[in-house]
């Protein structure tokens, strides 16, 4: 996805609710009742994928490092919109929620500036450009990444994902196992 399309997306409420119709009539998005293991278990996920992120980068396969932040985004991602009884077998489903849900709505001025502070736009950037190099690391030929490039996207999973985790604390799912 590239940045104008996430911007269609950002700024038009009606484009994304028409598409989170869409992924629910193909089965592809469903609603549940919410399951806090399950939350718990994408965060624990999440992790896992840091701490494997973190050895791998020392080994320099930079390739399977940028999967690893991705999918450490997108276990983080899943948690969230489980907060909301939302499962997703999509990764665009799944930032649409995203979206729809947590960014920008019109709560209390207290809900907006805690989700607005927790999910900015550049956070939900972030997300969009961890997957477009997660695509070029896995279906390119290039093997060599730099490591300097590898290590700040690292470090932003990590932030992305301690940005999701204080979203549950302050929302009462506890972390806890």
């Amino acid at each position: 996805m590239r940045e104008y399309d996430l911007k269609k997306l950002i700024d038009n409420p009606e484009i994304v609710s028409g598409k989170i119709a869409e992924f629910f009539d193909k089965n592809i998005l469903f609603k549940q009742d919410v399951d806090k293991e399950e939350i718990k278990g994408h965060i624990m996920k999440a992790e896992n994928n840091l701490r494997f992120v973190a050895e791998i980068t020392k080994k320099r396969f930079f390739d399977w490092a940028l999967n690893g932040c991705y999918y450490t985004c997108y276990h983080a991602a899943l948690a969230l919109i489980q907060t909301k009884g939302y499962t997703s077998k999509s990764h665009l489903a799944t930032l649409c929620v995203i979206i729809h849900e947590f960014y920008k709505k019109e709560l209390t001025k207290e809900d907006v500036e805690t989700l607005y502070n927790f999910l900015g736009y550049e956070d939900i950037l972030f997300y969009v450009e961890a997957k477009n190099k997660r695509e070029n690391a896995t279906y390119s030929t290039k093997l060599l990444f730099e490591g300097k490039d590898i290590e700040k996207l690292r470090i932003k999973a990590i932030l992305f994902v301690n940005k999701i985790k204080n979203i549950l604390i302050e929302n009462k799912f506890s972390l806890k196992t």
